[in-house]
């Protein structure tokens, strides 16, 4: 993505009232979208609060891993949450007092494939000085996470480019968010778990009803979603990562991170 192409993402306060009033729900990335230096805010959080006390439907959209899910979907203000790069979904049946999980590939094949995707991680790791694997990498069902500046010094983008190479060259699907580099075997991605989410949750159709739903995101591994949804919203981060994003969104927020989320709902809940 060029300089000039970075340079034409909208403020935010030009979304259209009727737009704006329109919305549906909000789609949110987790890793510096929702969180700020790797922490959940106060002010981030109580704006999930304040979206879902609105009615919204509220729906983190996350490379992080199922583990993480579990608890996401029972804890947190949410309707729903999508894990692993679109590998799974979960939601909190709260009059049923059930988890509800729904994985692309069923089980046995996950627990056939995790000890190839451990040999690729081990040959990643060789291959790429100060690379190491995401700490939340026991908690995954479905792909390899390679630290990349979580909690690792921050290596440059040709380390970066080379665990992508080497997760292509085994057959994976790979993707980079703002802390890691993600792969899995298979052709979904964050889009595809949505739509099949609200299809079998919430009744909806999500190619009809795209310009009800604003997703908000910072980072390459978001470009579908910012491809496909009208109203996508970059945190003002995103640009750090224009360059590898193929699509970006149409608005961004004037403040980072956390804050640039609750921006963002202050926005769409004003009257």
């Amino acid at each position: 993505m060029t300089a000039t192409a970075a340079g034409a993402l909208r403020p935010l306060a030009s979304m259209p009232d009727p737009v704006r009033r329109e919305v549906r729900g909000v789609l949110v990335d987790i890793d510096d979208t929702l969180s700020t230096h790797g922490r959940l805010t106060v002010e981030a959080y109580a704006a999930l609060d304040r979206l879902a006390g609105a009615g919204k439907l509220v729906i983190p959209v996350t490379g992080r891993p199922a583990g993480w899910c579990d608890h996401i979907a029972r804890m947190w203000p949410v309707d729903a949450v999508v894990g692993e790069n679109g590998a799974c979904y979960m939601r909190y049946d709260r009059q049923g007092h059930r988890l509800v999980k729904r994985f692309v590939v069923d089980e046995a094949t996950r627990e056939a494939r995790r000890a190839r995707i451990a040999a690729i991680g081990k040959r990643i790791l060789a291959a790429v000085p100060g690379s190491a694997l995401a700490s939340d990498q026991l908690y995954r069902e479905s792909d390899l996470a390679i630290d990349f500046r979580e909690d690792v010094p921050e290596l440059p983008p040709a380390a970066v480019d080379r665990i992508v190479a080497m997760m292509e060259a085994e057959g994976m699907t790979a993707k980079v968010s703002s802390i890691h580099v993600n792969g899995w075997f298979g052709d979904y991605d964050k889009l595809s778990m949505v739509r099949t989410l609200l299809a079998e949750a919430f009744a909806t159709d999500l190619d009809a009803e795209r310009e009800r739903f604003v997703f908000v995101g910072d980072s390459p591994n978001d470009a579908p979603m910012f491809a496909f949804f009208s109203q996508a919203v970059g945190v003002a981060n995103v640009r750090e990562f224009a360059s590898r994003i193929p699509a970006l969104p149409r608005y961004v927020t004037a403040r980072a991170a956390g804050a640039g989320f609750a921006e963002l709902v202050d926005f769409l809940l004003s009257s």
